[in-house]
């Protein structure tokens, strides 16, 4: 009995030993050293933009390409930040460039010949040409089953101050139309504008987009004519830029060119939705169909062109209003090299 209660013992010592030997087998020994921690890469800083001080006349979808380049990242692929501002005229953005608090505005072209002849110490020049039609658009108080310029004899329409790109191509066109006797309000302030239209004043309204869709919409105007397909093509908005600037940022406003024709192609192959989804930041409140029938009207009027350079015949164009209009006299008429730099445009095509 004492064997074999001894041999018990021994049998039961040997399997709690087998036992921990085996528990041992799963745990890591003690003197195993510890994984080494992962190593950890300092964040790379993304590239540092560089802000460009940018002053727009007014907010219009007429300047779609220019909110496209902003919107979808164009600017900040070409290493630039947009700081905008809205100057609410082109004497005014052309004010901003003189006094050194814009870099580059999006003003009329015929600023640049108004600066030009006043011989000061800076000069204004056109390096990138954004629209080539006249974008705004004619509205009636009352409904018309047909429209003829005639019609605007004896009427009162409200128009832009004088001197503007769109103040001048209406007179032109009355010129050209012989037009007798029309009204035209010039002395509304643009942000005005619709309000006193739907107040009561003026038979006739002349509006660029959102604001026309806006006031057909909601049954207050009627559609009767595209001032830039009455008159045909017109250099109406460039983008200008002191003459020291181009000098001194040459690469800066060339990348600002790239982004720009970038977004105008991506404009003119886009889905109508991406397009107003791309717009709608920029034009809050604006209803989806409301953005889409603007950029419609402005395609099918060639307001937008993929070559962003101003040609001669276009500064003719220009100059010819200008003296048409009576705020440039003959003897006034500026060389086109003297105000006008389409290098960075052709570069940006290319």
């Amino acid at each position: 009995m004492k064997k074999n209660k001894r041999a018990g013992l021994l049998l039961s010592a040997l399997m709690l030993l087998g036992a921990v030997v085996g528990c041992g087998k799963e745990a890591a020994p003690a003197s195993a050293p510890a994984a080494p921690a992962a190593e950890t890469k300092p964040a790379e800083k993304p590239p540092e933009l560089k802000t460009v001080r940018f002053s727009e006349v007014i907010r219009s979808i007429f300047y779609a390409p220019h909110y496209i380049a902003m919107e979808k990242g164009f600017f900040k692929e070409a290493g630039i930040n947009i700081d905008m501002n809205t100057a609410q005229g082109s004497d005014k953005g052309a004010a901003a460039l003189l006094a050194g608090v814009a870099d580059i505005s999006l003003v009329g072209p015929e600023t640049a010949i108004y600066i030009f002849n006043q011989k000061g110490d800076k000069k204004l020049k056109i390096f990138h040409q954004l629209t080539f039609k006249d974008g705004s658009f004619l509205l009636s108080r009352n409904k018309m089953d047909t429209f003829k310029w005639s019609d605007l004899a004896g009427k009162s329409v409200i128009g832009w101050r004088p001197g503007s790109a769109p103040q001048m191509v209406l007179n032109s066109k009355l010129l050209q139309e012989k037009v007798a006797n029309a009204d035209i309000v010039t002395n509304i302030a643009s942000t005005a504008m619709a309000g006193a239209f739907t107040s009561g004043k003026g038979d006739f309204i002349q509006v660029f987009e959102p604001i026309a869709s806006t006031l057909e919409k909601e049954g207050k105007a009627y559609y009767v004519a595209s001032m830039g397909d009455g008159f045909g093509q017109f250099p109406e908005t460039s983008y200008v830029a002191t003459e020291d600037y181009l000098k001194n940022n040459a690469d800066t406003v060339q990348k600002f060119s790239d982004a720009l024709v970038k977004a105008a192609k991506w404009l003119d192959t886009a889905s109508k939705d991406d397009i107003a989804a791309a717009l709608a930041p920029y034009f809050e409140g604006t209803p989806k169909d409301i953005i889409i029938q603007s950029v419609d009207r402005y395609k099918k009027q060639g307001t937008w062109n993929a070559n962003p350079e101003l040609t001669a015949v276009q500064f003719d164009t220009l100059q010819h209003v200008l003296i048409e209009n009576g705020v440039l006299k003959e003897e006034q008429k500026v060389k086109m090299e003297d105000v006008v730099d389409m290098t960075f445009a052709k570069k940006a095509v290319k």
